[in-house]
């Protein structure tokens, strides 16, 4: 009220200054006609309106800048028009018309120059007092609940944070203040109150909501095209994170899903106080298992590992969170049976998750490389479940991949025969629970899709995306961690378990979405299309053709039924005495109809 009581103060001085403008200093007053009083007051009321209106008292004069100008501008535009055309029609002839033409431009110069004047002072006072003039983040943060109110608790007094107040769909806080700030409205408000208030981040603060809640809350929040933040999620606060260590929006917080019920107690029964080994231990689905394994209290983990710096990474990263877990740091190769077998003879594992792997598909298309990805991919696959096996480890897991189901490319291929020669090994060797996990896109593992995002957003694009219908299914590390441990525990020997993948996911949309949680359009940061690389679908599957599944006692696993016609044992066969040499054809042998490349090699 005391903005909207200025700007009219503004309008009434306006009229005088054009009548001095038109008339001159002698005759301002003299040459005025005696309702002249009632067309001011009648302009007064007309501006108001027109301003409420147009929520002019609403913008905060010490963030003026172009876009309240033209504000403005537009305000005084409608109120000069209403205002002259009332005069005109009521035939109030002794008002001039140039008075009534430019009172609105007058009115808005001084209403701008208002404006200015205290931007300046406030800046020039801020300077003297903080040696700043620019209050560098101002913040509005989405969700009034405990999250919101630690949150500012906790960033109000760091450098550079303002909070400016909360938006909460609840009622009864409407109105109230929460950690000393208001909550300004609703969340759909966001847009309106983002530009009155000068804000600079949007906090989406809802730890604790349904997933629709949050994403919701986060489409919100990216529609006031502002860089959007959140605050950990419940997960990462009971893994030791504080609430006011606002982060970056992932794409997790976009994709992921209501989390799955585990049966912790079968997990634990299966890995508490056993040898657990993990090959590819340092990759990025390896080195999660290890710390999800970690937490249900093995005797000891063997880190089995090519490289050797993945290897001590994970090493120094579970010694620090576990520090009384004995750990077992191996450099070996998949490849190298020998190595294996004293290995496993050494440690005698209980547990094994086979999660070394090659597994970029169009570096594996490439001729050079077609056959090393059947030695590391399948061979090492057999090597592994052999040294298994001959030591009598409980269960051996390998981590199979979407891509394995009718693949159209070398790297698919070789996952599908190293699940065909698992199946077939459960049958020779049945003192070993062998079994097979499939599931897609991983969020966040290297070479994948949300890596090369970020990292084209920083450069300001464009983001290649292969082509506009590409669709994949996703989950988190995390996610997809638990619920191998899971399949590890309920799963049976032979069998080729499937996760629940969720709806899949069209690449396109999860580029726009991460353009705008970064701030910018697509009008400033473009997707730019390349057309399908060698080997790639346009969508994945979870089950071959020929397959069905049934559902298990996790509603996140299934289990895939197999036509088992003898091809395991094939594989079996020619890994005994692999020649790769022609690997398009070797996979052909194998798979037969199922592999829908092309059989010539390049």
């Amino acid at each position: 009220m005391l903005a909207l009581s200025l700007d009219l103060s503004v309008v009434a001085l306006a009229w005088q200054a054009t009548y001095l403008f038109r008339l001159g200093f002698e005759r301002w007053f003299t040459a005025r006609p005696v309702y002249d009083g009632w067309v001011l007051l009648g302009l007064v009321g007309i501006y108001a309106l027109v301003f409420w209106g147009l929520r002019v008292p609403k913008g905060m004069w010490r963030f003026s800048g172009f876009g309240e100008i033209q504000r403005l501008a537009v305000a005084c535009l409608i109120a000069g028009l209403v205002g002259a055309t009332l005069v005109l029609m009521a035939h109030l002839r002794a008002v001039p018309r140039a008075v009534l033409t430019l009172h609105p431009l007058f009115t808005l110069m001084l209403l701008a120059m208002m404006r200015m004047g205290y931007r300046m002072l406030y800046e020039q006072m801020r300077s003297r007092i903080s040696g700043s003039a620019q209050e560098r983040r101002r913040a509005l943060v989405l969700g009034a609940g405990d999250a919101g109110r630690l949150l500012v608790a906790g960033i109000q007094h760091q450098q550079g944070w303002v909070v400016v107040g909360f938006l909460d769909d609840a009622p009864e806080k409407r109105g109230a203040r929460v950690a000393g700030l208001p909550v300004l409205g609703a969340l759909p408000d966001a847009g309106r109150i983002v530009e009155v208030q000068g804000v600079t981040h949007v906090i989406v603060a809802l730890p604790a909501a349904a997933l629709a809640e949050r994403r919701r809350a986060l489409d919100i929040a990216a529609g006031t095209g502002l860089p959007v933040l959140t605050v950990p999620s419940g997960a990462e606060l009971l893994a030791g994170r504080r609430v006011n260590e606002v982060r970056d929006i992932e794409p997790e917080d976009l994709l992921g899903r209501e989390p799955v019920q585990l049966d912790e107690g079968g997990i634990s029964e299966t890995i508490s106080g056993k040898v657990v080994l993990v090959t590819g231990a340092g990759g990025s689905i390896g080195s999660e298992l290890c710390r999800q394994i970690a937490r249900y209290g093995p005797r000891s983990i063997v880190l089995y590992e090519l490289s050797e710096y993945a290897l001590y990474a994970i090493e120094q990263t579970l010694a620090e969170s576990f520090p009384h877990l004995p750990l077992v740091r191996v450099i070996g190769d998949v490849k190298d049976l020998d190595h294996l077998r004293a290995c496993f003879v050494r440690h005698r594992p209980q547990l094994v998750f086979h999660a070394a792997a090659f597994k970029h598909v169009p570096l594996m298309e490439e001729s050079d490389n077609s056959a090393a990805c059947i030695r590391n991919n399948t061979l090492g696959t057999y090597n592994a479940a052999l040294a298994a096996a001959e030591v009598g480890v409980q269960r051996f897991v390998l981590i199979s991949t979407d891509k394995a189901v009718n693949p159209t490319n070398v790297m698919g291929a070789t996952k599908r025969a190293a699940e065909m020669a698992l199946v077939a090994l459960a049958k020779r060797h049945q003192g070993t629970r062998f079994m097979a996990v499939r599931f897609g896109n991983v969020l966040g593992s290297s070479g994948s899709v949300i890596p090369k995002f970020k990292e084209q957003i920083a450069r300001g694009g464009p983001l290649t995306v292969t082509h506009p219908d590409i669709i994949r299914y996703f989950m988190t590390i995390p996610e997809a961690a638990r619920l191998v441990i899971q399949a590890a525990a309920i799963g049976e020997s032979g069998q080729v378990l499937v996760l629940d993948m969720g709806e899949p996911v069209r690449i396109a949309d999860l580029a726009r979405q991460m353009i705008r949680m970064s701030g910018h359009s697509t009008d400033d940061v473009r997707i730019e299309y390349t057309g399908l690389r060698p080997g790639e679908k346009l969508f994945e599957e979870l089950l071959a053709d020929q397959e069905t599944s049934l559902p298990t006692a996790c509603t996140g696993v299934r289990v895939a039924r197999l036509v088992d016609d003898g091809a395991g044992e094939r594989v079996l066969d020619d890994l005994a005495r692999l020649d790769a040499s022609r690997p398009r054809a070797l996979l052909g042998r194998w798979l037969g109809p199922e592999f829908h490349a092309p059989l010539t090699e390049s």
